[in-house]
């Protein structure tokens, strides 16, 4: 099993291609997502983004998100128990593991995992189109 290295997309030219404005605003919350490893939620991206520029509006960021989010540039997750979180679309598939005690979101993908849900789902009769493996933890203590 190993964890995901992604590689950052240009935010901002995905956005003039679908003839957005990049704005001032905008375009520092483009680069706060650009240089971000995690998967943080809008508060999150509001804080850091409004740190370096202190005119910008949390209703900015919502916005911002959204238009990323309906031009498949992002992805939204809805992990349980907390805020919609967010991650680039560009990476290679993968899954998370989301520890329950610090909310850390850790990505990981696994071959063998891959091939048994494949395995199922075709001795069911089906072929897989779309899936999100999300597991739910919490650091074993050691004895």
């Amino acid at each position: 099993m190993n964890r995901t290295v992604n590689h950052k997309p240009d935010y901002e030219k995905e956005l003039r291609r679908a003839g957005a404005r990049i704005t001032r605003p905008r375009r520092t919350i483009l680069q706060i997502l650009a240089q971000t490893d995690d998967h943080p939620d809008a508060m999150e991206i509001y804080q850091r983004a409004s740190a370096i520029d202190s005119t910008i509006s949390l209703s900015t960021v919502y916005r911002t998100m959204k238009l990323l989010e309906e031009m498949g540039a992002i992805h939204r997750h809805a992990f349980e128990g907390g805020p919609s979180r967010f991650e680039q679309a560009s990476g290679e598939h993968h899954d998370h593991l989301i520890d329950l005690d610090t909310g850390e979101v850790i990505e990981f993908h696994s071959d063998r995992i891959e091939q048994l849900q494949a395995e199922i789902a075709r001795s069911l009769g089906y072929e897989i189109v779309h899936h999100r493996l999300e597991l739910y933890g919490r650091k074993r203590r050691k004895s």
